[in-house]
């Protein structure tokens, strides 16, 4: 049976090795940020857009290796945003935007865009199902970004969050990240 709503995938099964190398005592994901570990931030995100979601989270060699697993685990659905645990402050109106462009069919790959930057989650329609199943090794999922763009099946969609950009990749990222955090809390 296929879903009508795209499924989104949030990878938590990579090691992290930056944000140690940067001093990181623990693992990016297991990290403190408001005094809430980064992947239960954007889990919340994920719960509260009211989407159906999958936790990749088994150890895999590559990104790409990580979205195929995730894909092939949900592959009845409507499409995929694909969403790096990493990314704790993406806004869940941001996650049901993305979604609503694969649902209106105006694209086969979208990614959000703030202040002229990629970001994710990158959604995939369901044409996409055999390329990212195919996905493999540390390049992730741009491979089929780049065929669909190419494609002119690709879609850029400006959002006002800067939660898409915000990732975790080293100490200095999640100090940045706190302050992004008590900047929205007071405002």
């Amino acid at each position: 049976m296929l879903h009508h709503r795209p499924t989104v995938l949030i990878l938590a099964s990579g090691r992290g090795e930056r944000f140690k190398a940067s001093g990181g005592a623990v693992h990016k994901l297991q990290a403190l940020l408001a005094g809430k570990p980064v992947l239960q931030h954007t889990l919340d995100a994920v719960r509260a857009s009211g989407l159906p979601w999958h936790v990749e989270d088994a150890g895999h060699p590559g990104m790409g290796d990580a979205i195929a697993a995730a894909v092939r685990r949900t592959a009845n659905a409507a499409g995929w945003l694909v969403l790096p645990g990493d990314l704790p402050l993406v806004q869940p109106a941001t996650l049901q935007t993305m979604a609503q462009v694969l649902v209106d069919q105006r694209a086969v790959v979208a990614w959000p865009e703030f202040a002229g930057e990629r970001g994710h989650p990158v959604a995939f329609g369901q044409d996409c199902l055999d390329d990212l199943l195919a996905l493999r090794g540390e390049k992730g999922a741009a491979p089929v970004v780049r065929k669909w763009a190419g494609q002119q099946r690709g879609l850029a969609v400006p959002v006002q969050d800067e939660g898409v950009v915000a990732d975790i990749d080293t100490v200095d990222a999640l100090a940045q990240a706190e302050a992004l955090w008590h900047l929205r809390q007071a405002g």
